[in-house]
């Protein structure tokens, strides 16, 4: 990192279960312990958090741009930032906080303040998903579905988040799909179907458990809709990292992905539930995104 101290935070107050306010006190005093000079910005609405990261990235004012937020927030504030060279990091303050675990920055408000003053940047891949940015996993089919209903209510959490899948499980079900993996023709059916820069969705659900932000390909996981008699043995194996073992699970790897299909279908961007479409070019952006991750991570992540 150069000789330039000064350091911007875009704070999301309504990520996660919400806001504490001292929250900002405790930035400022680690910032003023490690000489840097700190500066914050709240976000007022969406779309906001990638005006201020853009704006930031054109002043080449900061050396770090800060996300303080969950993986919507991570996704604004990479949008303003891809393809320079501004360092960007993060400050975990989410409901699953995904791409945070894979980076191994810590989710605890405390331990993650002290990453603040890592020297450690990555070049890390993004991907797009028809022309729009995202971070960490984004897919098409029940999680999709499931990410359009998650928080209209105002409220966010992991309770909230299995409250809608236990309700919606029962009638989705799973659909054909017609799909080109570089070129390489894929027909199947699938339940979910998730691309994944990093290895999981959050809370340590991994849906990709090999998955790396930094090779250069995604990790395309087809999922079918599990019988109810082996629910918890899927699960047992998403959250200890062996996804890639169970008989309901088909994982490729690729750098651009085309689907068509013949209704629109639900999905989602790095957790934030977007409007349906027939169809999905998705493509892979190596190492456009310099990243401040732990001086403890090793590689590769």
């Amino acid at each position: 990192m150069d000789e330039n101290k000064k350091v911007l935070f875009i704070i999301n107050k309504y990520s996660g279960t919400g806001y504490q306010p001292a929250v900002e006190g405790k930035i400022l005093t680690r910032c003023t312990d490690l000489g840097f000079e700190p500066f914050i910005e709240y976000t007022q609405g969406r779309g906001h958090a990638t005006k201020l990261s853009r704006d930031a990235t054109a002043s080449k004012a900061f050396a770090i741009i800060f996300a303080v937020g969950g993986d919507g927030t991570v996704n604004e504030v990479a949008q303003g930032i891809v393809g320079s060279d501004q360092i960007m990091g993060i400050i975990p303050k989410g409901s699953g906080n995904g791409l945070s675990r894979h980076l191994r920055i810590p989710v605890n408000f405390k331990e993650s303040l002290q990453y603040i003053g890592s020297t450690k940047v990555i070049s890390m891949d993004t991907f797009t998903i028809n022309g729009q940015l995202s971070m960490n996993v984004s897919g098409i089919g029940f999680d999709g579905h499931i990410a359009g209903l998650f928080g209209q209510n105002g409220k966010r959490g992991l309770i909230g988040y299995c409250k809608h899948v236990l309700k919606e499980f029962f009638t989705y079900q799973d659909f054909p799909v017609h799909a080109y993996i570089d070129d390489q023709l894929i027909e199947t059916k699938a339940f979910i179907i998730a691309f994944a820069n990093s290895s999981q969705f959050g809370n340590n659900a991994r849906v990709a458990p090999c998955a790396s932000v930094c090779d250069g390909v995604l990790d395309i996981s087809f999922i079918r809709k599990i019988p109810l008699t082996q629910v918890i043995g899927f699960a047992s194996k998403m959250f200890n990292g062996t996804l890639n073992r169970s008989a309901f699970v088909e994982i490729k790897k690729g750098k651009k992905i085309t689907l068509s299909f013949t209704e629109a279908m639900p999905f989602h961007i790095d957790g934030e539930g977007k409007e349906p479409v027939k169809e999905f070019n998705i493509e892979i952006k190596p190492a456009s995104l310099r990243m401040l991750v732990p001086a403890k991570s090793t590689t590769p992540i």
